[in-house]
């Protein structure tokens, strides 16, 4: 299987209100991913899931595994400790 990278610099999150809120601040892995992967299963076709979390590691394989999901993602925002990643469904 190919590797999959995804860009997480610096970029600001488009003005949309979020319809499901997931805050996994304080939480490390797997927690964050597993957490993320629940709001997806119970998002609608394009409802925008809003993930807030500090864990380094998530804000990484949360791109990813968006990405291998083949949902979009809208932005990576913060540093490694405190970040948002917002994904459309």
């Amino acid at each position: 299987m190919p590797e999959i990278r995804v860009d997480t610099g610096e970029a600001r999150c488009p003005a949309v209100e979020a319809n499901i809120v997931v805050d996994c601040r304080g939480e490390t892995c797997p927690v964050p991913l597993v957490e993320t992967r629940k709001a997806l299963r119970r998002a609608a076709p394009g409802d925008v899931i809003e993930v807030i979390g500090t864990h380094p590691a998530s804000r990484k394989e949360i791109p990813m595994a968006v990405e291998a999901l083949g949902l979009r993602l809208l932005c990576v925002e913060g540093t490694d400790t405190d970040w948002t990643i917002r994904i459309q469904r």
